[in-house]
């Protein structure tokens, strides 16, 4: 499956997800739908499953779902999968709905961390859920993953627990919770499950499938590559690892070695491989006395040539020494044969040795190799605790994340009789090319489950499923982000080396929606990912792209190393529009402008045939402080594409426009900062309505600067750098103010804020300030792109104040004009 046409020349060691051979059950074949009931099981001729996967979301066939993906995937290596979707967890019974599987319960919390699905960034809960037929929320527990885990135990204690999701991704290790503002433990002991799969997790179901099905324990299956589990302290089976404790960040500093106080400071400098200066300068001067007093001195008779009958002036001195302390001495006798002094033999001088532990008496030091070397990181109790170690911890972790160099990782949970270690593997080894045609081309409905129909047959109506709606015709063209934004969690969760497939395959899901999914009117919602154009785009070293620890290939400018190439996307682009009955391919997926402009072929593309009029990108802010935070490039590089934009929109005859996105409360961001967003804002003529307040999502680089204060894009240290951090409502809610400036809801809050900040300058009613002096009547409402989110509050009546003349907007109410509708416009007949 190696496939020639890669994107990324990683090495990949993995074995093939096409080389298993079939379980034996591969003899029933494939289904429409994967049952969900025991009469569907009965239809298929089923008398069991044996791979039963519970999910948070609603059951939709297609490979955007994660229950789909793993279950088709299962599915085709003969395997029968049965789903459980969204069940009710206040018992284990419809966990038994489908009977006991024969091999192991799959869970999940669904494509949505179940806390942000389920709350707000304010920690308010929701009305809705768009992975719910009827967008009704309420439909999935908190923590969902550790929810199911618990049931499924509850239900059939002796069958194995594979988790995964990303819900499970984001929470291997001990994590910051933001809905509990405290440390949690790993999922995977909360959720007491046998496995915790992380990651997109192809390559590791399908062996744990196979090695459960050939009667393996899964408690062996300790080398399986983006896994992680539990182990006991000190068992046996973690021998033969070489640990590196990385458990402190308080490193001592260089070692001096020891001074022999019997040592000259010459002596000492030799020990050490050096001179002393002085001494060199004086040996110089009497190694050319000697010189010059041979020179003057006659030979000593008989002597010839002076062989052997002048003693060098070293000794001779040495001699007069020795006379000067036998003289001194109280025992002047000498002992025969010159012997000196007789020694005290019960006295012995101190011995000085060489320290073999200081590096310069090492030499090279010896480094264990990789794939047997485990980073022990610190303690659940200690993160729990030190803010330091937790940042520390967390730095740690995002530098062992390139399939190509990661190291095992290992953190401690309990003490005493409860101790016990949890093992998280390096990550999966990325799908290739060919590996991801063969995922996307098994065969999905592209539908939900018929179970979800209302009483037309259709999903259309009151059961409608928002998140399939979204995606209904739209098209995934690669895994995978390089982008490293320290608040999003894709990096953590799908890797940085981008898995592309092959335009061919692109082009055959394209038309199997022209000629299968049902509403289809010719148009693609959109050809993308996680990002719009990182297509085939990777490094141009494999032996570069398998070292590189660097967080981000983008930040903070693009690599040199970096494939910027946009032509294989620009032909996908071109190939799909020429489809017979594809009327439009639009690009709804956000586009990385500062990449994109290394192409302005493809900006060009992009512009003049696939924005339907607006087009999404995220600059996030405009100031330095919280964009070097977020790792995201300057609003420079928003202008140099906003230019290309604008020029090729004019050359295409076509009025559109960019829709930039923007957070709040990010942490590294000030007052100030915000101010200046608002001012920006304001002078480019944006109004933002869909505002976004900094979400810390568990194991973001962000998530770790807001707990901690720390900034762990760097080396973590007790004094490192701190980051300014915006918490408590009130400041939540000012900075979300200055990104809707224009609603005059927010004037009191920020007319305050301006004044404190010392910038009243800003308050006017003239076009360069920002908001202005008056006050007009609000009922303090906010109205939402998301209905379910507005929130409506009842106007307090207004008295009127005596000799003031009312308007609308201070008081006066609509007028009635008979129409029935308050304030409606009166009904005028245009005489013709």
């Amino acid at each position: 499956m190696n496939a020639p046409i890669d994107v990324s020349f990683f090495a990949r060691a993995a074995k093939p997800l096409t080389s298993y051979r079939k379980y034996w059950a591969s003899r029933f074949g494939t289904s429409k739908f994967l049952p969900m009931s025991r009469a569907e099981m009965d239809q298929l001729g089923w008398d069991s499953c044996d791979i039963i996967i519970v999910t948070g979301d609603a059951y939709v066939d297609h490979p955007s779902f994660g229950m789909a993906v793993i279950g088709r995937m299962l599915e085709a290596q003969g395997f029968r999968v049965g789903i459980i979707a969204q069940p009710d967890w206040q018992s284990a019974d419809p966990f038994k709905a489908l009977g006991k599987p024969n091999l192991f319960f799959g869970v999940t919390a669904g494509n949505m961390d179940s806390m942000i699905n389920r709350y707000t960034a304010d920690r308010k809960i929701r009305s809705d859920d768009a992975y719910t037929p009827g967008d009704i929320g309420g439909k999935r527990p908190d923590r969902a993953a550790i929810v199911y885990s618990q049931r499924c135990r509850e239900a059939y204690k002796d069958v194995p627990i594979i988790l995964g999701g990303i819900e499970g991704s984001l929470r291997r290790i001990a994590h910051y919770d933001y809905w509990s503002d405290k440390v949690r433990r790993s999922i995977a002991v909360d959720a007491k499950c046998d496995l915790l799969l992380y990651g997109n997790a192809e390559r590791a179901i399908v062996e744990i499938a196979h090695r459960i099905a050939a009667k393996e324990p899964v408690a062996t299956m300790t080398d399986i590559r983006g896994t992680a589990f539990i182990r006991r302290t000190g068992d046996e089976s973690a021998q033969g690892w070489f640990e590196i404790d990385s458990t402190s960040v308080d490193a001592p500093g260089r070692v001096e070695a020891h001074v022999n106080p019997y040592l000259m400071i010459s002596e000492q400098a030799k020990e050490q491989g050096a001179s002393c200066a002085r001494e060199d300068e004086a040996a110089e001067v009497a190694a050319q006395a000697e010189v010059d007093a041979k020179a003057s001195l006659p030979l000593p008779r008989g002597e010839g040539r002076g062989e052997g009958a002048a003693k060098p002036l070293l000794a001779a001195a040495h001699a007069r020494s020795s006379a000067k302390t036998n003289a001194g001495s109280p025992h002047p006798d000498p002992l025969p044969g010159g012997e000196g002094t007789k020694a005290n033999p019960t006295i012995q001088p101190l011995t000085f040795v060489p320290n073999p532990s200081l590096s310069h008496m090492q030499g090279k030091i010896k480094v264990p190799p990789r794939d047997r070397s485990v980073i022990r990181l610190p303690s659940y109790e200690q993160v729990k605790s030190d803010a330091v170690l937790y940042a520390h911890a967390n730095r740690v972790l995002h530098l062992e994340t390139n399939p190509g160099n990661a190291r095992a990782l290992v953190q401690a949970h309990g003490e005493g009789a409860t101790a016990r270690d949890v093992w998280i593997t390096p990550p999966p080894i990325p799908l290739t090319t060919a590996e991801m045609d063969y995922v996307f081309d098994l065969p999905y409905a592209r539908a939900p489950h018929p179970a979800y129909q209302d009483e037309n047959g259709s999903h259309d109506g009151a059961t409608k499923i928002p998140a399939w709606e979204m995606i209904r015709f739209s098209v995934n063209i690669m895994r995978g982000c390089f982008g490293g934004c320290t608040f999003c969690s894709i990096t953590e969760h799908e890797g940085r080396i981008i898995q592309s497939r092959s335009e061919d395959s692109v082009i055959r899901e394209i038309e199997a929606i022209r000629d299968t999914v049902k509403g289809f009117t010719g148009a693609i919602s959109d050809l993308g990912g996680p990002t719009a154009n990182m297509y085939r785009i990777g490094c141009k070293s494999p032996e570069i792209e398998s070292a590189c620890r660097k967080p981000s290939c983008v930040y903070p400018g693009i690599c040199q190393n970096l494939n910027t190439d946009h032509n294989p996307l620009i032909k996908m682009y071109r190939r799909a529009r020429a489809l017979k009955g594809v009327k439009k391919i639009l690009i709804s997926s956000g586009l990385r402008y500062d990449l994109a402009v290394q192409s302005p072929e493809y900006v060009k593309e992009l512009v003049t045939h696939h924005v339907g009029g607006y087009l999404k990108i995220a600059p996030e802010h405009t100031e330095q402080g919280p964009l070097t935070k977020m790792m995201k490039p300057g609003i420079g590089s928003y202008d140099k594409f906003k230019q290309m934009f604008e020029k090729y929109s004019l050359e295409a005859g076509k009025k559109q426009f960019l829709i930039p996105y923007f957070i709040a409360a990010h942490p590294g961001t000030s007052d100030e900062d915000m101010m200046n967003l608002a001012i920006w804002l304001k002078k480019n003529g944006f109004r933002a309505d869909q505002v976004q307040t900094f979400y810390p999502s568990p194991m973001a680089t962000a998530t770790t600067m807001y707990h901690t204060n720390k900034n762990p894009l760097r080396k973590i240290t007790r004094d490192s750098e701190t980051v300014d951090i915006v918490r408590g409502d009130k400041r939540r809610r000012l900075h979300k103010a200055f990104l809707r400036y224009h609603d005059a809801n927010n004037w009191p809050l920020l007319r305050e804020a301006l004044k404190a900040m010392g910038r009243a300058d800003l308050i006017g009613n003239g076009k360069h300030h920002l908001i202005p002096t008056f006050q007009p009547m609000t009922d303090g409402g906010y109205v939402s792109a998301r209905k379910k989110n507005s929130t409506t509050v009842t106007a307090k009546p207004v008295t009127p104040v005596k000799g003031r003349i009312l308007t609308q907007h201070t008081g006066l109410p609509p007028r009635d004009n008979g129409s029935g509708k308050a304030g409606a416009k009166p009904f005028v007949r245009k005489v013709r």
